[in-house]
């Protein structure tokens, strides 16, 4: 083995040429990494409150008036602070900037859906002695994970007067969880020789509520009945009362501290309200912007952004002509055009981690890792980039040269193999109406799971790294 060491204009051409991505603790200072600690645990804290679409967009919108924003319709023009809430699913926020926003804006896009289990439109029955809720799969799931595991029942409802029932059922330590319990082993062989995408079908994706029978022994459905009495004496609804509801079956389990060194956070709708979390407590720290900021907040995404309020819904289109309009400006056609054409955006979602014990699956050369910072992805997509959006090089150099010289650490991010899957975000959307975007969020494992898993470095680094971004 040779004990020859390097020439000094070796070392010189390596520092010159070569990529240097080290690791995000290894260059924070002390007092900083005292900060992640405390963001860390206003992050969960925001993640155990916001356990559906509904209750994120209803945090963030206070976060944000607590930091002087205003709603959009009864604001004046003095008011550089903006928000707007869109069936209760769908949120904007804006700071005015300094600069016209037909020379261009910020802007900043999340999303607060994350995969779920909805209630069906009926779904109570009562079979063998336990009352049972139907459930349809919302997004991405394996449906395996869901069996076998506390949950929490979240949502609104309307009762046949029209009076609003918010529902929320299993989160404080003193509920009751609900369950959707697996087959024993003893009685699995069938179940066992089934693919992994077949064995729980989704017609067995269903929920226990109860065993207790109605004191009527004469009746029939006695512990169904028994469960509408209960619903009806808590939240005044029938069954009829379920038709065009929102309810949710999500993990019950809070977010936490994981990991020995409690580097990371364990918990539920990390994809993506990590990106909402962090762009939004970056953006009201935001005070007058030479461009106008502006974060989107959006619903749908996990479904394929269907819906009006999602990111192919005509919905952040409004949002910008009415701010021109309070700005100033005539809210055209050929105006909206020049916001988008002359805007930079960053689509905020969350990355694959290189899991090890799934190394196969990944493009170590190209994918994120745990701790390397907040990723940056050029394309997504999968295939032939199929279906995804792809920053041009140009973009790309800026925002590269914009976090190296705010001294954001990144990394390079993709979704696995080429040909192993793939994915989309809604960076497609914003690029269709003609403006710059690029992806980027922090990497993350087991996406998609009851119980995703995230550094908290990472998480701090994105939220500066969006925090520099709008205050370029």
């Amino acid at each position: 083995m040779s004990d020859k060491k390097e020439s000094e204009k070796t070392k010189e051409l390596k520092n010159k040429l070569l990529m240097d991505k080290p690791r995000v603790w290894d260059r924070l200072p002390a007092p900083e990494k005292a900060d992640i600690s405390h963001y860390a645990q206003l992050y969960m804290d925001f993640l155990n409150n916001s356990k559906t679409e509904r209750k994120a967009v209803e945090n963030l919108r206070n976060l944000a008036s607590n930091s002087g924003s205003q709603d959009i319709v009864s604001t004046d023009r003095t008011s550089s602070r903006i928000f707007q809430v869109l069936r209760g699913k769908l949120l904007f926020l804006a700071v005015l900037g300094q600069q016209p926003m037909t020379e261009g804006i910020r802007l900043v896009t999340s999303h607060v859906d994350s995969p779920r289990l909805d209630i069906k439109p009926n779904p109570l029955y009562e079979e063998a002695g336990l009352a049972m809720l139907k459930t349809h799969y919302y997004g991405g799931v394996k449906k395996f994970q869901w069996v076998a595991r506390s949950l929490a029942m979240v949502g609104k409802m309307f009762t046949r007067d029209g009076n609003v029932v918010d529902v929320e059922i299993g989160l404080k330590p003193e509920d009751p969880v609900l369950t959707i319990p697996d087959l024993l082993p003893h009685l699995s062989r069938k179940q066992m020789e089934q693919k992994a995408s077949e064995f729980i079908p989704a017609e067995n994706l269903n929920v226990v509520i109860g065993s207790l029978p109605y004191e009527d022994e004469d009746t029939t459905d006695r512990v169904k009945l028994a469960i509408l009495e209960l619903l009806y004496n808590k939240y005044g609804i029938t069954e009829e009362d379920f038709i065009g509801a929102e309810i949710e079956m999500v993990p019950a389990e809070p977010a936490r501290d994981a990991g020995l060194d409690r580097s990371l956070v364990a918990g539920y709708g990390q994809d993506d309200r990590v990106c909402a979390f962090t762009s939004a407590t970056a953006l009201v720290k935001i005070s007058e912007p030479i461009h106008t900021c502006v974060a989107v907040f959006y619903d749908k995404e996990e479904i394929g952004s269907e819906g009006n309020t999602s990111a192919k819904s005509v919905a952040l289109d409004q949002f910008l002509m009415e701010l021109m309009q309070k700005t100033g400006i005539n809210p055209s056609a050929k105006n909206l055009r020049k916001v988008f054409t002359a805007g930079k955006g960053l689509s905020g979602d969350v990355t694959a981690a290189v899991d090890p014990t799934y190394g196969d699956a990944y493009e170590k050369r190209n994918n994120s890792k745990i701790g390397f910072g907040i990723g940056i992805t050029k394309y997504t997509g999968s295939g032939g980039k199929y279906m995804g959006s792809d920053a041009n090089a140009e973009y790309a150099s800026w925002v590269r040269r914009l976090f190296n010289d705010q001294k954001i650490m990144w990394q390079p991010a993709g979704l696995g193999k080429v040909d192993e899957g793939g994915g989309g975000t809604v960076a497609k959307y914003l690029a269709n109406a003609g403006m710059d975007i690029i992806d980027c969020g922090p990497p993350i494992l087991g996406m998609h799971s009851p119980l995703e898993v995230c550094a908290k470095d990472d998480i701090w680094m994105t939220h500066k790294a969006f925090k520099a971004f709008f205050e370029s």
